[in-house]
């Protein structure tokens, strides 16, 4: 052996031997994670400071958000009633089955009741709650509790909106109500964070984070058609229908509308920027006046477009003007091409759709179409829908 190593003790000889070993294994392990973000629970340049998460979000943001919202945050419990005694009603009311036992009573029908949970949020201090339509469709009761109460209030529907899948509730409490402000949607940029309250499976007042995920989703749920709908990771569950979708400065961005059965993490959300523009008339006159102009259309292909002689695909086929609407009576006629709609170009039906949706019931609007390969333009007034 080295007189070097001769010199020095053997302890000393095995530490720095195992001290060896150990960069080599750390320098091995390091290199196994090569591109990973490097994270810490702890802030690097303040030693003493909680790592945070959330880039940008105040470790105490959430809960602050979460503890002054809360309150404004309802549950809604409704009731409806329904004659019948079940199953095997159908089968005791059918002549054919009847016509073997006569006509004696053997299953006295019994009123069935249907109970359904969603959750809510008040607006104004006087009592006034805004939830989804389908949250109270059908229902013969309602009942409001709120944050932190065993009690509950009756509520009245003051107005809805099955489209827009849009509800306001009154409630009297006898004392003002705390609320929450609505806030602007279309601000709000995907991947900005969003905090959900509501009543998911009848747990109270829980909490989600997330993002947003996309902005403008089309949604067809049973029979409804949702068409801006923001998209967010924020978990979204039964029961959380009609409670707020808040931003991190504790405002409304969106009302939670539904999810998507067949994913995990995927939840939609009514952007509050509709809320706005048709509040008043919920309060008001108990509904919302849909613009309509009285088409039913379908997309331009290639087929049609040589058959019209268009020059793109561009515009809506008008496939049927409902008889006395508002086409019919300004002229516009079946195949006819929609390419423009009040100054602005029409780049397929939902486009026109959009535009006429824009529209306020009882305006003039100059309409440009295509017949028989000549360009035409003809004036319609928008009327309510029926």
């Amino acid at each position: 052996m080295n007189s070097y190593f001769k010199s020095i003790p053997r302890t000393k000889i095995v530490v720095a031997f195992l001290a060896a070993a150990l960069v080599v294994a750390a320098v091995a392990y390091a290199g196994s994670y090569h591109g990973l973000p490097h994270l810490s629970w702890a802030n690097e340049t303040n030693p003493g400071e909680a790592y945070n998460p959330l880039p940008g979000i105040g470790p105490d943001t959430i809960p602050d958000i979460v503890s002054r919202v809360s309150p404004a945050v309802v549950r809604i419990d409704t009731t409806e009633q329904s004659s019948g005694s079940g199953n095997l009603d159908p089968f005791f009311n059918d002549p054919f089955f009847r016509q073997f036992f006569g006509n004696q009573n053997l299953m006295p029908s019994q009123p069935r009741v249907s109970r359904g949970l969603g959750s809510g949020f008040i607006v104004s201090s006087d009592g006034y709650i805004l939830t989804n339509e389908h949250v109270i469709n059908g229902a013969d009761a309602i009942e409001v509790t709120l944050a932190g109460q065993d009690k509950a209030y009756p509520a009245r529907k003051v107005g809805s909106d099955k489209d827009l899948d849009l509800a306001v509730l009154k409630i009297d409490a006898g004392a003002e109500l705390p609320t929450v402000p609505l806030g602007n949607s279309d601000s709000i940029r995907v991947g900005d964070w969003v905090i959900a309250i509501g009543n998911p499976y009848g747990l109270d007042h829980t909490v989600t984070v997330g993002v947003i995920s996309a902005k403008g989703r089309p949604m067809t749920v049973q029979d409804r058609q949702y068409k801006n709908l923001l998209q967010t990771d924020a978990s979204i569950n039964p029961g959380n229908s009609g409670g707020p979708l808040l931003n991190l400065n504790g405002e409304v961005v969106g009302i939670n509308t539904a999810i998507n059965a067949q994913a995990q993490g995927i939840g939609f959300a009514i952007p509050s920027s509709t809320v706005k523009s048709v509040f008043d008339d919920l309060v008001n006159k108990g509904g919302v006046a849909h613009p309509w102009l009285g088409v039913y259309l379908q997309s331009v292909t290639n087929e049609i477009a040589q058959y019209y002689g268009l020059k793109d695909l561009s515009g809506a086929l008008i496939a049927q003007v409902v008889e006395g609407g508002p086409a019919a009576k300004a002229g516009l006629q079946r195949g006819d091409v929609i390419t423009g709609y009040n100054g602005s170009n029409v780049s397929n039906p939902n486009n026109l759709i959009d535009l006429v949706n824009g529209t306020q019931v009882g305006s003039q609007v100059e309409i440009n179409f295509v017949r028989q390969g000549n360009s035409k333009s003809v004036i319609a007034t928008i009327e309510a829908k029926n």
